[in-house]
């Protein structure tokens, strides 16, 4: 499921409201919850740590797993050095909370490359016409009769 977290930043009211978003069609978003946060509060939680704004930015009605938190303490914390404005939006897909493996190719012996190519060599010069006739001998005709030939299904 995506998410789009929308902070709007208004410093004259001393006040950040937070707007979750989740998509409801493919690029359309609803709005499911708004949360208001004191100013100052935020600011000097972010200046604390991961810890002190996760404690503070999770409530009843908004308690985003640790990943999201994490992710949105990141972006709020990016946002305020870079000179920040009054509004951004963090997006995130629920997929990100899952570990990404990533494959490494086994390393193969040429011992083992070797038995692989004898193994796939052609061996048609064995096989007859008569070793041919006595495997495609058999009637190949479905022999299936059904029990029920109604002609409802059931």
């Amino acid at each position: 499921m995506k998410q789009k977290f929308t902070f709007t930043i208004d410093e004259k009211k001393e006040t950040i409201t937070i707007q979750e978003a989740c998509e409801a069609d493919p690029g359309a978003f609803i709005i499911v919850h708004k949360e208001q946060y004191p100013y100052d509060d935020m600011k000097n939680a972010l200046e604390e740590g991961e810890d002190s704004f996760v404690e503070l930015f999770r409530r009843k009605n908004l308690f985003p797993p640790q990943d999201l938190s994490l992710k949105l303490f990141e972006s709020l914390g990016k946002f305020f050095k870079d000179g920040g404005g009054d509004k951004f939006v963090v997006e995130y897909e629920d997929i990100e909370a899952f570990p990404q493996e990533k494959e490494e190719p086994e390393e193969v012996d040429d011992a083992d490359v070797d038995e692989l190519e004898t193994l796939l060599q052609d061996e048609t010069e064995d096989v007859t016409e008569d070793d041919i006739k006595e495997i495609d001998g058999d009637d190949d005709t479905p022999k299936f009769q059904p029990d029920n030939n109604s002609e409802h299904e059931n």
